[in-house]
């Protein structure tokens, strides 16, 4: 039988020519797929980005307008005072009424209200030279006020040694020279711990300075930080009309390192809210402080404010931000002095604003 062999001719150049078309036409497709998943994902990054910056934007210009509103309201207030002619804020004002939220028209709400920083125990007043004498005697009005303020801060029992020593320990902390009071602490102390640091030797910038100070706890610092202040930063007197019962439990007689009863604070608070006072002398007439000197007392208050703490709260976009802002009202012109994102209260880590936990504070009559 005869077979005729078959060969197979050579492959056709246009089946070649599809195969690597089609390899090609793949390798296009990936790399556009690639090249788009990622422009995507730049385009998502830079969206979310820029909406972020804008939506920032927008709350910033939400909390400044809190700011302006604030500042008008204060005018407004001090407006009328000079209407009257009488130069007095008190918590029955358009400044000091509660908060309410109010509604955006893109979603979330706004928030501010004002306190009157000089209704609080300013820190700063508690420099100045050691006194001669015995007992109170040795200690300045404000340092006296300060001390029975500590003595009756709420769920704290503070005993009056210890009060002293925190009260020379700040009045070190902000003083400028390195003589450390009987009961205080200078730069030996601070340096001896871990981590060292040196006392501040000026004015406080902040109330959060009271956490690296000798003798203040963390329950000590907590227990304080609403009832104090650091503005201004050249102690200015306390306001009778708006002071909190914390604050109004030091004021008491020349003399007396005793705070008021809470039973004595609250009747004075009571009154005030019922009718007020007059005057600082009315203040000072009430039977609380009857049968004994208020001279020195009488010299730390007074009926008027000039600085303010606005604290303004803004949602947009389900995230909250707060703005802490410290208002001066001086002839009827308000400036803002300080404006922070973060609490007043709070400052990130440091030497100069931490204190070291792991060693105990100074017991009183312990040299640094």
């Amino acid at each position: 039988m005869n077979c005729r062999s078959a060969r197979r001719g050579p492959r056709a150049p246009g089946r070649r020519q599809r195969g690597v078309a089609l390899v090609v036409a793949l390798l296009v497709f990936a790399l556009s797929a690639t090249l788009l998943v990622a422009l995507q994902r730049d385009f998502l990054i830079n969206y979310r980005r820029v909406a972020n910056v804008l939506t920032g934007a927008q709350r910033d210009a939400y909390l400044r307008g809190a700011e302006e509103l604030a500042a008008l309201v204060l005018g407004l207030d001090a407006s009328a005072d000079a209407a009257r002619e009488q130069n007095r804020d008190t918590l029955d004002e358009i400044w000091a009424q509660p908060p309410q939220p109010y509604p955006l028209e893109e979603g979330g709400w706004l928030l501010g209200g004002l306190e009157d920083l000089q209704g609080r125990f300013n820190l700063n007043s508690l420099g100045g030279a050691p006194q001669n004498g015995e007992g109170a005697a040795r200690f300045s009005a404000p340092q006296q006020v300060f001390m029975r303020m500590l003595q009756a801060l709420e769920g704290l029992e503070i005993d009056l040694y210890t009060a002293q020593a925190i009260t020379e320990s700040v009045a070190d902390w902000i003083d400028g020279d390195s003589d450390a009071r009987a009961f205080g602490a200078e730069a030996a102390y601070y340096i001896g711990l871990d981590p060292s640091y040196r006392p501040a030797d000026r004015p406080m910038a902040s109330v959060s300075e009271l956490r690296a100070v000798a003798n203040v706890t963390p329950a000590i610092y907590d227990a304080l930080r609403p009832l104090v202040t650091v503005w201004p930063q050249q102690a200015a007197a306390i306001n009778i009309h708006t002071a909190p019962l914390g604050v109004l439990r030091g004021l008491n007689v020349d003399g007396s390192l005793e705070p008021l009863s809470p039973t004595d604070a609250q009747e004075l608070l009571t009154r005030r809210q019922d009718a007020g006072f007059t005057d600082v002398a009315e203040f000072l007439s009430q039977p609380e402080f009857a049968g004994a000197s208020t001279a020195q007392i009488s010299e730390l208050l007074g009926e008027s404010s000039s600085y303010f703490l606005l604290t303004a709260r803004v949602e947009i976009a389900d995230r909250e931000v707060r703005r802490y802002s410290v208002m001066r009202r001086d002839a009827g012109q308000i400036a803002v002095l300080q404006r922070r994102d973060a609490s007043l209260y709070e400052l990130p880590p440091s030497p100069e604003n931490r204190r070291d936990s792991g060693r105990p504070a100074m017991s009183p009559g312990q040299q640094p």
